[in-house]
Protein backbone atom coordinates (compact mmCIF):
# COMPACT_ATOMS: atom_id res chain seq x y z
CA UNK A 1 0.00 0.00 0.00
CA UNK A 2 0.99 3.74 -0.36
CA UNK A 3 3.05 5.32 2.41
CA UNK A 4 2.07 8.96 2.10
CA UNK A 5 3.90 9.68 5.74
CA UNK A 6 7.18 8.20 4.71
CA UNK A 7 6.94 10.55 0.51
CA UNK A 8 9.25 13.19 0.78
CA UNK A 9 8.20 17.05 2.03
CA UNK A 10 9.69 20.23 0.10
CA UNK A 11 8.65 22.81 2.85
CA UNK A 12 12.18 22.57 4.32
CA UNK A 13 10.14 22.73 7.82
CA UNK A 14 11.58 20.15 10.90
CA UNK A 15 8.57 19.84 13.24
CA UNK A 16 10.13 19.78 17.02
CA UNK A 17 7.29 17.45 17.92
CA UNK A 18 4.77 14.94 16.40
CA UNK A 19 2.96 12.11 18.06
CA UNK A 20 -0.48 11.03 19.51
CA UNK A 21 -1.81 13.22 22.62
CA UNK A 22 -4.55 12.01 25.61
CA UNK A 23 -4.21 8.63 25.00
CA UNK A 24 -6.22 6.67 27.68
CA UNK A 25 -4.05 3.25 28.28
CA UNK A 26 -3.91 0.97 31.19
CA UNK A 27 -0.59 0.63 32.53
CA UNK A 28 1.32 -1.47 35.42
CA UNK A 29 3.80 0.04 38.12
CA UNK A 30 5.82 -1.16 41.01
CA UNK A 31 4.14 -0.63 44.44
CA UNK A 32 6.10 -0.48 47.24
CA UNK A 33 3.75 -2.57 49.71
CA UNK A 34 2.23 -4.82 46.98
CA UNK A 35 4.99 -5.14 44.08
CA UNK A 36 2.63 -4.16 41.04
CA UNK A 37 -0.28 -2.04 40.87
CA UNK A 38 -2.53 -1.69 38.04
CA UNK A 39 -4.01 1.92 36.71
CA UNK A 40 -5.25 3.73 33.93
CA UNK A 41 -2.66 6.60 32.24
CA UNK A 42 -3.26 9.52 30.10
CA UNK A 43 -0.84 8.91 27.78
CA UNK A 44 1.17 11.52 25.24
CA UNK A 45 3.99 10.37 23.10
CA UNK A 46 5.82 12.40 20.78
CA UNK A 47 9.18 12.50 18.48
CA UNK A 48 10.59 15.10 16.29
CA UNK A 49 10.26 15.15 12.31
CA UNK A 50 13.02 15.76 10.01
CA UNK A 51 11.87 18.33 7.23
CA UNK A 52 12.12 16.00 4.75
CA UNK A 53 9.21 13.32 6.09
CA UNK A 54 5.90 14.35 5.18
CA UNK A 55 4.43 12.66 7.95
CA UNK A 56 4.59 10.13 11.10
CA UNK A 57 3.26 7.23 11.74
CA UNK A 58 1.21 7.45 14.41
CA UNK A 59 0.13 3.96 14.87
CA UNK A 60 3.78 3.02 15.59
CA UNK A 61 3.54 5.08 18.80
CA UNK A 62 1.17 2.86 20.35
CA UNK A 63 2.80 -0.06 18.89
CA UNK A 64 5.89 0.67 21.29
CA UNK A 65 3.77 1.42 23.93
CA UNK A 66 1.68 -1.41 24.48
CA UNK A 67 4.69 -3.60 24.30
CA UNK A 68 6.11 -1.79 27.55
CA UNK A 69 3.03 -0.41 29.20
CA UNK A 70 2.70 -3.97 31.74
CA UNK A 71 5.87 -2.55 33.07
CA UNK A 72 6.75 0.73 33.08
CA UNK A 73 9.55 1.39 35.68
CA UNK A 74 11.73 3.99 35.38
CA UNK A 75 14.37 1.57 32.72
CA UNK A 76 11.38 0.47 31.23
CA UNK A 77 9.95 4.09 30.77
CA UNK A 78 13.36 5.11 28.95
CA UNK A 79 13.76 1.84 27.14
CA UNK A 80 10.45 2.80 25.37
CA UNK A 81 11.52 6.51 24.63
CA UNK A 82 15.06 4.53 22.88
CA UNK A 83 12.00 2.41 21.19
CA UNK A 84 10.39 5.00 19.77
CA UNK A 85 13.23 6.62 18.56
CA UNK A 86 14.26 4.01 16.50
CA UNK A 87 10.96 3.10 14.78
CA UNK A 88 10.18 6.54 13.95
CA UNK A 89 14.03 7.27 12.92
CA UNK A 90 13.49 10.39 15.29
CA UNK A 91 16.56 12.24 16.85
CA UNK A 92 14.56 12.95 20.26
CA UNK A 93 11.75 10.50 21.68
CA UNK A 94 9.27 12.39 24.53
CA UNK A 95 6.49 10.75 26.56
CA UNK A 96 4.81 12.06 29.46
CA UNK A 97 2.07 10.35 31.21
CA UNK A 98 -0.44 10.80 34.02
CA UNK A 99 -2.13 8.57 36.39
CA UNK A 100 -3.68 7.79 39.26
CA UNK A 101 -1.33 6.31 41.96
CA UNK A 102 -3.32 4.18 45.00
CA UNK A 103 -1.77 4.03 48.50
CA UNK A 104 -3.53 2.46 51.54
CA UNK A 105 -3.32 4.69 54.06
CA UNK A 106 -4.93 4.05 58.34
CA UNK A 107 -6.49 6.41 60.17
CA UNK A 108 -4.02 7.35 62.96
CA UNK A 109 -6.06 6.17 65.89
CA UNK A 110 -8.65 3.75 64.78
CA UNK A 111 -6.46 2.26 62.23
CA UNK A 112 -9.27 2.03 59.70
CA UNK A 113 -8.12 1.19 56.31
CA UNK A 114 -8.17 3.26 52.98
CA UNK A 115 -6.91 3.81 50.26
CA UNK A 116 -6.02 7.42 48.62
CA UNK A 117 -5.76 8.52 45.04
CA UNK A 118 -2.84 10.55 44.35
CA UNK A 119 -2.55 12.51 40.89
CA UNK A 120 0.91 11.70 38.90
CA UNK A 121 3.30 11.94 36.45
CA UNK A 122 6.29 10.40 34.27
CA UNK A 123 7.85 13.47 31.97
CA UNK A 124 10.98 11.66 29.57
CA UNK A 125 13.05 12.32 26.55
CA UNK A 126 15.62 11.05 25.02
CA UNK A 127 18.23 11.77 22.78
CA UNK A 128 21.66 11.29 21.13
CA UNK A 129 22.16 14.00 23.35
CA UNK A 130 21.63 12.98 26.69
CA UNK A 131 18.19 11.98 28.40
CA UNK A 132 15.50 13.24 31.48
CA UNK A 133 13.26 11.39 33.25
CA UNK A 134 11.00 13.46 36.01
CA UNK A 135 8.56 12.14 38.53
CA UNK A 136 5.66 14.04 39.88
CA UNK A 137 3.45 13.43 42.33
CA UNK A 138 0.61 15.90 43.40
CA UNK A 139 -0.40 15.59 47.28
CA UNK A 140 -3.36 16.83 49.17
CA UNK A 141 -2.37 18.27 52.68
CA UNK A 142 -4.06 20.37 55.53
CA UNK A 143 -2.72 23.49 56.52
CA UNK A 144 -3.22 25.50 59.57
CA UNK A 145 -2.60 29.10 59.31
CA UNK A 146 0.12 30.33 61.61
CA UNK A 147 -1.40 33.74 61.87
CA UNK A 148 -4.60 33.02 62.48
CA UNK A 149 -3.39 30.72 65.33
CA UNK A 150 -0.83 33.49 66.65
CA UNK A 151 -3.94 36.60 66.40
CA UNK A 152 -7.41 34.85 67.48
CA UNK A 153 -8.43 33.78 71.01
CA UNK A 154 -9.22 30.46 70.23
CA UNK A 155 -9.23 28.19 66.77
CA UNK A 156 -7.75 28.85 63.53
CA UNK A 157 -8.68 28.99 60.24
CA UNK A 158 -7.37 25.65 58.25
CA UNK A 159 -7.70 24.59 54.58
CA UNK A 160 -6.87 21.69 52.11
CA UNK A 161 -4.14 22.27 49.64
CA UNK A 162 -2.45 20.71 46.79
CA UNK A 163 1.47 19.97 47.09
CA UNK A 164 3.56 19.25 44.00
CA UNK A 165 6.45 17.62 43.82
CA UNK A 166 9.02 16.91 41.00
CA UNK A 167 11.76 15.15 41.36
CA UNK A 168 14.46 14.59 38.11
CA UNK A 169 15.13 10.98 39.01
CA UNK A 170 18.22 9.23 38.18
CA UNK A 171 18.37 6.46 40.77
CA UNK A 172 15.25 4.66 41.69
CA UNK A 173 12.58 6.10 44.62
CA UNK A 174 9.51 4.84 45.35
CA UNK A 175 6.18 7.13 44.98
CA UNK A 176 4.94 6.25 48.54
CA UNK A 177 8.31 8.09 50.32
CA UNK A 178 7.55 11.32 48.01
CA UNK A 179 4.29 11.27 48.99
CA UNK A 180 5.22 10.72 52.87
CA UNK A 181 7.83 13.67 52.42
CA UNK A 182 5.10 16.09 51.68
CA UNK A 183 2.84 14.79 54.05
CA UNK A 184 5.28 15.01 56.89
CA UNK A 185 5.37 18.97 56.06
CA UNK A 186 2.12 19.77 56.18
CA UNK A 187 0.00 20.67 59.18
CA UNK A 188 -1.40 17.12 58.74
CA UNK A 189 -2.26 14.16 55.72
CA UNK A 190 -5.50 13.68 54.54
CA UNK A 191 -7.42 10.68 54.86
CA UNK A 192 -10.44 8.69 52.82
CA UNK A 193 -11.71 7.48 56.00
CA UNK A 194 -11.50 8.49 59.51
CA UNK A 195 -13.43 7.75 62.31
CA UNK A 196 -14.56 11.02 65.21
CA UNK A 197 -11.92 9.66 67.51
CA UNK A 198 -9.55 10.20 64.05
CA UNK A 199 -11.19 13.49 63.77
CA UNK A 200 -9.89 14.84 66.91
CA UNK A 201 -6.26 13.70 66.16
CA UNK A 202 -5.79 15.44 63.24
CA UNK A 203 -7.72 19.10 64.40
CA UNK A 204 -5.11 18.95 67.19
CA UNK A 205 -2.21 18.01 65.48
CA UNK A 206 -2.82 20.44 62.80
CA UNK A 207 -3.81 23.37 65.09
CA UNK A 208 0.03 22.28 66.86
CA UNK A 209 2.11 22.39 63.43
CA UNK A 210 0.86 25.68 61.83
CA UNK A 211 1.95 25.95 58.22
CA UNK A 212 1.96 28.72 55.77
CA UNK A 213 2.28 27.90 52.11
CA UNK A 214 5.97 29.27 52.00
CA UNK A 215 6.29 26.76 54.97
CA UNK A 216 5.43 23.39 53.32
CA UNK A 217 7.87 24.08 50.31
CA UNK A 218 10.62 25.12 52.03
CA UNK A 219 10.33 22.20 54.62
CA UNK A 220 10.02 19.88 51.48
CA UNK A 221 12.79 21.19 49.98
CA UNK A 222 15.04 20.68 53.30
CA UNK A 223 13.71 16.62 53.34
CA UNK A 224 14.05 16.24 50.03
CA UNK A 225 17.75 18.02 49.53
CA UNK A 226 18.20 15.74 52.84
CA UNK A 227 18.57 12.63 50.46
CA UNK A 228 21.58 13.80 48.35
CA UNK A 229 19.59 11.83 45.48
CA UNK A 230 18.06 14.03 43.04
CA UNK A 231 19.97 17.07 41.60
CA UNK A 232 17.13 18.87 40.26
CA UNK A 233 13.85 19.17 41.52
CA UNK A 234 10.53 21.59 42.62
CA UNK A 235 8.01 21.73 45.43
CA UNK A 236 4.91 23.82 44.25
CA UNK A 237 2.19 24.59 46.97
CA UNK A 238 -1.60 25.62 46.32
CA UNK A 239 -3.80 26.00 49.43
CA UNK A 240 -7.78 26.94 48.72
CA UNK A 241 -8.38 29.22 51.15
CA UNK A 242 -11.26 29.07 53.62
CA UNK A 243 -11.56 32.83 54.30
CA UNK A 244 -10.49 34.12 51.07
CA UNK A 245 -12.35 33.70 47.91
CA UNK A 246 -8.41 33.07 45.97
CA UNK A 247 -5.59 30.64 46.70
CA UNK A 248 -2.32 30.97 48.42
CA UNK A 249 0.58 30.17 46.57
CA UNK A 250 4.43 29.29 47.03
CA UNK A 251 6.90 27.90 44.58
CA UNK A 252 10.75 26.54 45.10
CA UNK A 253 13.20 24.48 43.01
CA UNK A 254 17.12 23.34 43.09
CA UNK A 255 18.94 22.81 40.18
CA UNK A 256 22.22 21.89 40.06
CA UNK A 257 22.87 21.27 36.29
CA UNK A 258 22.65 23.43 33.22
CA UNK A 259 19.31 22.41 31.87
CA UNK A 260 15.71 23.25 31.99
CA UNK A 261 13.50 23.88 34.54
CA UNK A 262 11.66 20.89 35.98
Amino acid sequence: MVDIQSMKDERQIPLQKVGVKGVRYPIVLRDKSSQVQHTTAIVNLFADLPHDFKGTHMSRFIEVFESYRSDLSMPRFMRMLESIRAELSAETAYSDIHFPYFIQKKAPVTGQASMMSYDCSYEGMVSPAGHSFIVGVSVPVQTLCPCSKAISRYGAHNQRGIVTLKVAMETFYWIEDMVAIVEDSASSGVFTLLKREDEKYITEMAYDHPRFVEDVVREVYLKVDALQKFSKFSVEAENFESIHNHSAYAYVEKNCKESDDV
